[in-house]
């Protein structure tokens, strides 16, 4: 007797219902496999964005909105610090090294920051083609930037004020291409690099030769581990500037995202325990209109054990389609959002591949599986051959 035909076979009666139960199933684990893929992209993208820098200095305020801006170019900074700091940071025998950052405009939605080449070097990037910056009011950008704004060597732009976009344009300051950087997943894929002397020009006021010499920010690279813990208490207790840890911050950021993860997870869990309670009825109900057939079965040699099982795959095939089509909608509408929100490339390229985190999805579904189907498949077992055939209620 092949049980897994029979299992089959007892599944095209209520098919309604039970297509009906493997999309809410769906449903619940595609939200939970989305949920893994954006926590994953997220935790990569901070691990990739944040390489290289130990420690971020900058105006007092707040040291979350500090990394924010300075290293994932995701928020307002918190002002400027004299350019001394940088001079000082640097001849600090626990740094290895200190690259300042100078904010303030953006050309689309893309950044404009003034460093140094050791920017460069923080993100291990090199020169798909062209040259370094070597004056003023000349640009490297990013190969995101570079592919989406289509400038290539040699081209000009201007930027625009804020760093949000959108503000007045500069047009008496253009910039020149001189390089574009190789791909490489991070940050710098989507920034326009220039020296912090093009910020200082543009930003010179009415009368002034030139702008104050200062800098939104100080990357720094520590030489030790402990350098690490020490700095930024220093920093913060003995000057007048802000020290604060990236790593330290963005767990902090993962930690305030997980409240609405932790929402649409219970929305997940709901949807997958509704799934099971309804395979369950529906398995039940089905059950009374096949006690003769399971009766005919049993007389046919069929033992109590075989038709357990029947009922029981029955239920697995179901949660395994539910998963099945859990994984691909999960997939499907991670890969969309990554492609469709700038700056999601990360998600969309998790999204086009299984994770392996991800067994946990089918695995949880063959679970609820089994589960829906234990009132049902013992009610199998125990079927009376002499009541069914009976006609007996």
């Amino acid at each position: 007797m092949n049980l897994l035909t029979l299992s089959l076979s007892g599944l095209r009666g209520a098919r309604l219902t039970h297509t009906l139960n493997i999309l809410v199933l769906a449903l619940g684990l595609g939200t939970v496999t989305l949920l893994l893929l954006f926590s994953g992209a997220l935790t990569d993208r901070l691990v990739r964005d944040g390489r290289g820098i130990d420690i971020v200095v900058g105006a007092k305020g707040s040291p979350l909105q500090l990394v924010l801006s300075a290293v994932y170019q995701a928020d307002v900074p918190t002002g400027n610090i004299a350019l001394d700091a940088v001079e000082t940071l640097r001849r600090d025998p626990m740094i290895e090294r200190a690259v300042p950052l100078a904010l303030g405009d953006s050309v689309g939605r893309f950044r404009i920051v003034g460093t140094t080449p050791d920017y460069i070097g923080l993100y291990g990037a090199t020169l798909q083609r062209g040259a370094v910056w070597q004056h003023p009011m000349e640009a490297v950008l990013g190969a995101e930037a570079a592919a989406r704004l289509h400038l290539n060597i040699g081209d000009h732009f201007v930027g625009s004020h804020g760093v949000g976009g959108g503000g007045m344009q500069h047009k008496e300051f253009p910039y020149t291409v001189t390089g574009i950087l190789a791909p490489t997943g991070s940050v710098i894929d989507r920034l326009a690099l220039t020296g912090v002397e093009s910020v200082w020009e543009i930003h010179a006021r009415p009368g002034q030769p030139e702008a104050p010499h200062e800098v939104t920010a100080v990357l720094l690279h520590a030489r030790t581990p402990l350098a690490i813990v020490m700095l930024p208490h220093r920093i913060n207790t003995q000057t007048t500037w802000q020290a604060a840890v990236p790593s330290f911050e963005a767990a902090r950021l993962v930690s305030l995202l997980g409240f609405g993860a932790a929402a649409f997870k219970a929305l997940a869990i709901i949807l997958i325990v509704s799934a099971g309670l309804g395979m369950a009825i529906a398995l039940v109900t089905r059950m009374r209109e096949r006690r003769q057939e399971f009766a005919v079965l049993r007389l046919l040699g069929a033992t109590p054990w075989q038709l357990f099982s029947t009922v029981l795959i029955e239920a697995l095939v179901l949660a395994a389609t539910g998963a099945l089509t859990g994984l691909m909608l999960g997939h499907a509408a991670g890969w969309a959002l990554g492609s469709w929100f700038p700056s999601g490339e990360a998600l969309a390229a998790m999204s086009a591949r299984l994770q392996p985190s991800e067994w946990r999805i089918p695995a949880a579904a063959l679970v609820v599986g089994a589960l829906a189907a234990l009132i049902p498949a013992m009610t199998a077992y125990r079927s009376d051959v002499a009541t069914a055939l009976g006609g007996d209620p």
